[in-house]
């Protein structure tokens, strides 16, 4: 039965409010109780082992908890060259076993990034080596029972490689890169590639030396080769020029007309050879300064002409879809006792 509650403000009958009276119903005895549990497996018993208590933290610096924390400790610097100062960050330390395992391979002991380390080593001699970029600097190290300060000289300096256009145009970072390679060559007639894909004003830490650096703009022919020479603790700055253009082609019906699209394109250099192939409606590429032959293949016609490149002028080509300037794709003919393709 519902029960009814008087609110009243201000000596005024504001409204009735309706309560619920819930009643609930415990102490069910012990039969009701067993009709409700369902049939349930007894649990065994798990024997909780006994966990001794373990520290929070554990220091790896603290004696307890390094090894080599009472060897003798080697403290180590870089240079690169005599007269610099100590570099402070970027170099990678290894510490090598002076002896060469099953594998034919020295064993890494040790290794460390920065600048000035340490290590602590047992009484032994050791191999250590440190990079910093592409120069580096190995070094045979004996240690005692003493501490022992060593500093490397690396002999290297960097290298920041850019080019321009003909007339000191810019080229778009995007669409340039760098490959060094070393100065003497191999049989291919290229020197051993040392690190590809260098990005323009990047520089690259090398060891002192003569080195020849590729630049490519673009993907095709418009390519530069140099000599540069890195001297230790300075940065060689070096720029190419290139005398190249960049050449968008299109097929059209008309001069000035829409392009066509599933267009195959081949470009050939003076000497017949292929410079670039591409297929679209357009077909944009880099090309060094000279003289150019371009073919246009659209459905069963091939179209052609020449053209010219001059460098630091980027131009459109248009190659007109006329008679007079197409002939028939060439068809493949079956050959003597074969039968005729459909």
């Amino acid at each position: 039965m519902g029960v009814f509650q008087f609110i009243s403000s201000g000596g005024r009958c504001v409204r009735y409010v309706p309560l619920i009276v819930v009643a609930a119903y415990v102490g069910i005895s012990g039969a009701s109780a067993q009709t409700l549990a369902p049939n349930l497996p007894d649990t065994p018993t798990l024997d909780i082992p006994n966990i001794p208590n373990l520290k929070e933290y554990a220091n790896p610096k603290a004696p307890e908890n390094n090894p080599f924390a009472n060897e003798p400790e080697l403290v180590l610097s870089a240079k690169l060259s005599e007269e610099g100062q100590a570099i402070p960050r970027g170099l990678v330390w290894r510490v090598f076993s002076p002896e060469a395992g099953d594998d034919g391979k020295l064993a890494l002991l040790a290794t460390a990034k920065g600048g000035t380390t340490s290590f602590h080593l047992a009484p032994g001699s050791y191999l250590v080596h440190v990079a910093f970029g592409r120069a580096g600097a190995t070094k045979r190290i004996t240690m005692t029972r003493a501490k022992r300060s060593e500093s490397m000289i690396l002999d290297a300096g960097g290298v920041k490689l850019n080019a321009v256009l003909s007339g000191g145009g810019r080229i778009p970072p995007d669409q340039l890169r760098f490959a060094i390679y070393e100065d003497h060559a191999d049989a291919s007639g290229e020197g051993p590639l040392i690190i590809p894909d260098v990005k323009p004003d990047s520089v690259v830490r090398l060891n002192t030396g003569t080195y020849q650096i590729v630049s490519n703009y673009g993907t095709a022919n418009a390519v530069i080769r140099a000599d540069i020479r890195v001297e230790a603790g300075k940065i060689t700055e070096a720029s190419v020029e290139h005398r190249a253009a960049l050449i968008t082609m299109k097929l059209v019906r008309e001069s000035g007309g829409e392009a066509l699209a599933d267009t195959a394109w081949s470009v050939l250099n003076t000497s017949g050879d292929i410079v670039r192939e591409s297929v679209g409606a357009f077909a944009s590429m880099v090309l060094a300064e000279g003289e150019y032959d371009v073919i246009a293949k659209n459905k069963d016609r091939i179209y052609q002409r020449d053209f010219k490149v001059v460098a630091g002028r980027n131009e459109d080509v248009e190659v007109v879809a006329s008679e007079s300037a197409s002939t028939p794709a060439a068809t493949k003919q079956p050959a003597d006792g074969e039968e005729p393709l459909d």
